[in-house]
Order: C-alpha cells, then sequence, then structure tokens
C-alpha cells in the first residue's frame, strides 16, 4: 500500500494512507435524480479584467483541470486577487465548486466576495450553526460529567438547507463553507428519499400533506408561523420552508386535488407567484424514516446487550447501570416522537454505515465534477487533519465510563485520508502553500506574485534586540510615533499575551494609543477592534498570531516583529511571510524584523521576499506602473449572512453590521468611500458632524440622531482609550453606552463618566 505525505497534526499518528481506497467512496442518491433549477451557466460580473499575474494564473489552472490534475497550488500573494482568480477558473470551466476557508469570518469574506461576482448564480454559505456550542464530555480526574449544551443560529441553518438544496437542484452552484464540513450530517440518500414534490393537478388530498410534512419534521403552528412550520386554513395549507428566508408556499385544494400552489410573502401575505410545482425538501438534515428509525433501534438494543455483559464480566457496574438507563431512555424517545437529545451518537445506525466507515458529509452532496479550492491551504489542511483526533479522544472516555455506546464514535468528522480519497479536484490557494499541498504537486504551483495596483511587497528590515543602550522596545516606541505622525496605523507581534499586555502598558505611559488583541479577545471584539484601528482611534495594535491571514488593514504602514530570530511556529518562515504580508497593502509599508541572529526562517523569509520584491518591480517598470495604495471599500455582506457569524470591517458604518444594512441602503454614515489612509479620527468626525447638520437641515431628523449617537461613540471610545489600553472592548462598549445615557440631553461626558471602567489585568505570567 503506497504511502502518500501526511499534513501537520496527522503525522505523529502514523497512519498509512491509501490514495486509491475504494472503501471510501462518496454515497450517491439511489435514485436518479431531476434537477428543476438545472442547466444555467456562471456567469462572471466585474468591472475589471485579469492584469499581472492573473492570466498566466488562471490559463494555468484551467488547463491543470481539464488534464484532470488531482493537485494544484496557487501562489498568490497578499493584495494580488486570489478570489478573482477562483472566480475566473470557476466561470471558464462551468463547473460547481467548494471553497474551504479556515473559519467562519474569512469564509464569510469569500461568501461576500464570490455574491458579488456571481449575484445571478447560486451562491451558499455552509458553516457550523452553532452560536454557543459545549460537547458532552466526562473528566474522570475530577468524576465531572459535562452535559452537551448548544443554541442554534436559526439563520445559518437555513442557509445549510439553502447550501444543500442548490446542490440537489442546480448546475452552478458554489457553496463557501469552513472546515466544520467534514462533521456529518444527515444521510445523502435518506435526504432526497425523503423530499417530495407537488405538483398543480397532483391527486393528493390535504390530510396527505400534512402527514408528508410531518414526516419530514416541519411542525404545525397556527399562531406563531415560522420558518420550518405549517398551518392549515381551510382548504388551503401554508408552509414556511426550511431553505427560504422571506418567501412562503400556499397550496389551495379542490378536494383530493391540488387546485394551485402560490410563493407570497409571509409578513403581508400579498402573493409575489404562481408556482406549477415545488419540491419539498426535510425540515432537518437528520430526517429518518419510520422502517429505519425502527431497524435502528433493533440493532441498538443488540450493542446495549453486548456492552452490558461486557461491564458486568469486567465488575463495572455503575457504568453498567449508567448505560442501561440512558440508552433505554433515548430509545423510548425515539420510538415515540421519532428523536432524542444526542441522537447524532446513534447515527452509524440510522445512516445504515458500517463500523468505521466515514460518516455523511458536504462531500457526499457535491457532484463529481465539482472542484475544491482550499483557501489560506497551509492552515486549512492542517485542520483538517487534527479534527478527528479530539473527537476521538473525547468519545472514546464517554464509551469507556458507560455515558455512550462504543458505537458514537463513529459520529465523528472524515479522517483526514478519507477526505483526501473523497474530494474531486483541488485547487490549493495560498500565499505560502504547505510541504503537503507542494508535494501532490511535484513542487509546481502557478504564481501570482504581481498585484493589479501594482504594489510591491514592502522593504523588511532587520535590526537588532539591543543596541548601544536602546532596546527593540524603544524603537518599536519611536517607529510607531513617526508613523503615527503621517497618520499611519503600526501592528507589533510579540510572543506571549502577558508580552502584548505588558507592552501596551509601557507604551501607553510613554504616549502611544494603542490595544492588544489575542487569543482571549471573542471574534466580534476583534473586528471592533480593528474597526478602531482603521478609523484611528488608536495608533498601533499589537498581537500574537491573530495579525496574519485574511487580514485587511491598507492603513497599516509599519509592521514590527519583536524576538524574530526566536524560531518556532510563531517565528516560522510562513509565519513570518505571513506577518510581512500584512503591510503590503500600502504603498508606504514597511517591516521591522528584531533579532540578533539570522535564522533559517528569517533568511527564507527574507530571501522569498526579495524575490517577489524583484519580480514586481521589473513588472511595474515595463508597464509604466506607479504602485497606489490598495483601496479597501469593504462591503457590506450582512444582507446574506446573519451578523454574529460574519463581521466585515467597515470603519465608514461601524454599527451596519447590527442593522444588516447594506451599502448602498446606508444612510447616517460617512459618505466618502475612499479607505483611511491618511486620514484619522478627528477628520473622521468632522465629516459626520457636517453630515449631521446636512441631514437635520434636510429635516432627516432620524438620520441625524444616528449620526449624533456615532459622534459621541467615537468622542468616548478615544477618551476611553487613551486613559486605559487595557480596557476590552465589550466593556468599553458598555461604559461609552451607559455614559450616553447619562449625558442625553446634556453637556459631553464627566472624568467620572470617562474613568466608569479601568481595565483589569491577567493573573500570573
Amino acid at each position: 500500500m503506497a504511502k502518500t505525505p501526511q499534513p501537520p497534526g496527522v503525522a505523529e499518528a502514523n497512519v498509512t494512507f491509501d490514495a486509491n481506497a475504494s472503501m471510501w467512496m462518496p454515497h450517491r442518491p439511489a435514485r436518479a435524480w431531476e434537477k428543476l433549477e438545472g442547466g444555467k451557466r456562471f456567469k462572471l460580473v466585474s468591472d475589471y479584467e485579469p492584469a499581472g499575474d492573473q492570466p498566466t494564473a488562471i490559463a494555468e489552472l484551467v488547463e491543470g483541470l481539464n488534464k484532470r490534475d488531482q493537485d494544484q497550488v496557487l501562489l498568490g500573494v497578499t493584495g494580488s486577487g486570489k478570489t478573482f482568480t477562483m472566480a475566473q477558473v470557476i466561470e471558464r470551466v462551468q463547473r460547481p465548486a467548494l471553497i474551504l476557508a479556515p473559519n467562519k469570518t474569512l469564509a464569510a469574506q469569500l461568501y461576500g466576495e464570490f455574491k458579488q461576482f456571481f449575484p445571478d448564480n447560486a451562491v451558499e454559505y455552509f458553516v457550523s450553526y452553532y452560536d454557543y456550542y459545549q460537547p458532552e464530555a466526562y473528566v474522570p480526574r475530577t468524576d465531572t460529567y459535562i452535559e452537551k449544551e448548544s443554541n442554534i443560529n436559526e439563520q445559518i441553518d437555513r442557509m445549510r438547507h439553502a447550501a444543500t438544496r442548490a446542490i440537489l437542484e442546480r448546475d452552478d452552484v458554489i457553496i463557501v463553507a469552513s472546515v466544520s464540513c467534514i462533521y456529518g450530517i444527515g444521510s445523502v440518500e435518506t435526504y432526497t428519499s425523503m423530499t417530495f414534490t407537488v405538483k398543480v393537478g397532483d391527486a393528493m388530498g390535504l390530510q396527505e400533506l400534512i402527514r408528508s410534512l410531518v414526516a419530514t419534521q416541519y411542525k404545525r403552528n397556527e399562531a406563531g408561523f415560522a420558518r420550518g412550520m405549517f398551518r392549515v386554513r381551510g382548504d388551503t395549507v401554508e408552509l414556511w420552508p426550511a431553505h427560504l428566508d422571506d418567501r412562503c408556499w400556499r397550496f389551495s385544494f379542490f378536494g383530493d386535488e391540488v387546485e394551485s400552489i402560490d410563493e407570497f410573502d409571509p409578513l403581508t401575505g400579498r402573493k409575489t407567484a404562481t408556482m406549477p410545482a415545488v419540491k419539498v425538501y426535510a425540515n432537518s438534515h437528520y430526517v429518518t424514516p419510520r422502517l429505519t428509525l425502527d431497524q435502528a433501534v433493533g440493532q441498538i438494543k443488540d450493542e446495549l446487550k453486548l456492552r452490558l455483559e461486557q461491564f458486568r464480566a469486567e465488575g463495572k457496574l455503575l457504568e453498567a447501570q449508567r448505560l442501561e438507563q440512558r440508552v433505554n431512555f433515548d430509545m423510548e424517545m425515539m420510538l415515540a416522537t421519532g428523536s432524542c437529545a444526542g441522537i447524532e451518537n446513534y447515527s452509524r445506525y440510522l445512516t445504515g454505515r458500517k463500523p468505521g466507515e466515514p460518516p455523511p458529509t458536504m462531500f457526499e452532496y457535491i457532484p463529481d465534477n465539482a472542484i475544491i479550492f482550499t483557501d489560506e491551504s497551509h492552515v486549512t489542511v492542517p485542520q483538517i487533519g487534527g479534527m478527528y483526533k479530539g473527537d476521538f479522544s473525547r468519545k472514546r472516555t464517554l464509551s469507556e465510563y458507560g455515558f455512550r455506546l462504543p458505537s458514537c464514535m463513529d459520529n465523528r468528522p472524515l479522517k483526514f485520508e478519507e477526505w483526501d480519497a473523497m474530494r474531486p479536484q483541488s485547487i490549493h490557494v495560498s500565499a505560502t502553500p504547505g510541504p503537503w499541498e507542494l508535494d501532490r504537486t511535484g513542487g509546481v504551483f502557478a504564481e501570482q506574485v504581481i498585484r493589479p495596483t501594482g504594489l510591491i511587497d514592502p522593504p523588511v528590515e532587520i535590526r537588532p534586540v539591543q543596541s548601544h543602550g536602546t532596546s527593540q522596545v524603544d524603537d518599536v516606541i519611536a517607529e510607531v510615533k513617526d508613523a503615527a505622525k503621517k497618520n499611519l496605523r503600526s501592528l507589533v507581534t510579540v510572543l506571549t499575551k502577558r508580552m502584548a499586555e505588558d507592552l501596551t502598558e509601557y507604551m501607553h505611559e510613554q504616549g502611544v494609543r494603542v490595544r492588544y488583541m489575542h487569543s482571549d479577545i471573542d471574534t466580534v471584539e476583534r473586528i471592533e477592534i480593528i474597526r478602531d484601528l482603521r478609523l484611528g482611534a488608536f495608533d498601533a495594535l499589537i498581537g500574537i498570531n491573530l495579525l496574519r491571514e485574511g487580514l485587511d488593514i491598507p492603513e497599516c504602514g509599519l509592521v514590527a516583529i519583536l524576538d524574530a530570530d526566536k524560531e518556532g511556529f510563531l517565528r516560522s518562515e510562513t509565519s513570518l511571510v505571513q506577518t510581512i504580508g500584512r503591510a503590503a497593502r500600502n504603498v508606504d509599508g514597511k517591516v521591522i524584523l528584531y533579532a540578533d541572529k539570522e535564522t533559517g526562517s528569517i533568511q527564507r523569509a527574507m530571501a522569498e521576499t526579495k524575490r517577489r520584491r524583484e519580480k514586481q518591480h521589473a513588472y511595474n517598470l515595463e508597464h509604466g506602473i506607479t504602485p497606489q495604495s490598495i483601496k479597501s471599500q469593504i462591503k457590506d455582506i450582512l444582507d446574506s449572512v446573519y451578523e454574529k457569524d460574519s463581521l466585515t470591517i467597515d470603519p465608514r458604518d461601524p454599527m451596519a453590521w447590527k442593522r444588516g444594512a447594506g451599502l448602498k441602503e446606508r444612510k447616517g454614515v460617512a459618505e466618502d468611500a475612499s479607505p483611511f489612509i491618511g486620514h484619522n479620527i478627528k477628520t473622521y468626525i468632522a465629516d459626520l458632524e457636517r453630515q449631521m447638520k446636512d441631514a437635520a437641515a434636510d429635516l432627516e431628523f432620524e438620520t441625524a440622531a444616528r449620526l449624533r449617537d456615532e459622534i459621541k461613540r467615537l468622542q468616548e471610545t478615544e477618551l476611553l482609550i487613551a486613559d486605559d489600553p487595557l480596557a476590552r472592548q465589550s466593556e468599553i462598549s458598555a461604559s461609552v453606552n451607559a455614559t450616553m445615557r447619562e449625558s442625553a440631553g446634556k453637556s459631553p461626558s464627566t472624568p467620572k463618566a470617562r474613568n466608569a471602567y479601568r481595565g483589569r489585568r491577567r493573573k500570573g505570567p
């Protein structure tokens, strides 16, 4: 059996990979599937034509797909338009695509960009639908059982249903997903078999339709009509399908015949369309036919009997009693209601899989001719390799101590070798491709180094940690102050959380407006901090490993990497190149590495940066291009992505993510769409005040009031940050809101209000 290279996070498992393993071939629907909306072509909408390296990269990738190359690599530097290249490839080959992103924030950013590129095609969003998730676990050392707790985001659940439906109904589909797509969803065979079509003129009675809806887990509710529910009014049934947000279907009957099917607005009740036929998909990906459920319960009883005999033979009476009580209760609930708490732990029986077989995932839904793009592949691929092991360890403990049957371990994410065998043709996209991706292509890659804006990679300078009595900290403070004079922002990376907080406090004492950001800061707060940095509420942001992939700050003129010679994960070649790239969006950007010795990672990172700079400079000279800073007009993707899951860092409208307003619909925000390079918070506030007065003069008092509140918020935020740079963003917001309530109709805030919150320090080293 041939060995193939293993990605990071899997190598230590000593797993032998079989690239041709037929046992992992994806399951497909058992019956022929008629697509109601098939045959539509991809149509890319853009004002731009491919430029720089893009035409060459696009041609090479398309040629590789046509030649049936299983793996290709696109090495694209920051700001070179990798997303546009992916969109061009999709349009030229006219094949469905799955875009894999390493986290929800980047997935949301990609989703927004592809929605703009393909407004007439099905661009869907498939990420974990949990707002909060605490997995079931048992800690033997303290004899602590942790029950599963979760909070499902209804909007994301709808988008997941829309994604699976689009795959089964259309050919022009692009799914943007996080790595969570390797976790199990419902079996594609069961999901499609539970789908049914209703046509005008069908011999179907009202009661028959109701029974079908109940079987597919729709709930009847005559009062609170919402997604996933239906209601009966005389001879009509009104259904809110699982995949729709603002449209419902009304089925009218004449006797035992479907007389008409209308689409209507659930808010106003106004009819929007008449439909000859509709296909009703289940309200859950985990829907199970009654026959399958009865068979599953019988198999669960058999496994329970064997496991109880084993526990009793080993003298584990407590574990046997615990398991028997729980599993018997679960089986009673399944037979009575069709479901139970933790039903996913019986997924092996409910999906008809054999022990050890991969669970049903998104990869069984996508067609054979699909393309997979792994964005930021140097992060995404190792994530895929590492997910199974952590899940297996937790489930094994639950099984050993009688909380679950051993079959619960088949409710898991895909193993790396299973994903590798299942995936169709793949293009791995990154500025720093990992060794696994390059090994799969024999070191060959399509390169995209030239930026359409003409920007070249920033110059990189190495300075000693200590020099003539001046430390790296003193030097970086001087550099940050110089950048601030030019109205540019600075990013400083350190090695630990404590260092980030201590450096923040010290720089604040030296008169620098500074904040920090590390893993203790949640996603929403990170977005708010970055937005305040872009606005100029402070001049420098200190971080550890968060200032890397996907961070778009065109105002950044300085990146300082402290202790760059401390070889390791945070100072590897990949990390250094990615961090250097944060300064590549500004024509005045520069990078300083503080190191007493040049490590191998530093040498390789600088050599790669030098190679790119030379190629970019030569291209600019040849074509007479003058580099321009990237104009970051970040669109608000929240018209279609739920606000808590994906936030766009838009300094022009910091409250847009709460309102869900589209960029073109906004009022009461700065009208200037230019980037904030060279701007500062005072000029921004002055612009808001001008707009506020204009709105009041036009009698648009709601807009004027919103602008007034935003001006107050920015002024209070600036004062609080100046007072305490260690303050957490959430408590700054709470303090600002409290101050605004106190000062409503009064003079500006008092020192007491400004000191409402003094940030707390981390304890311990």
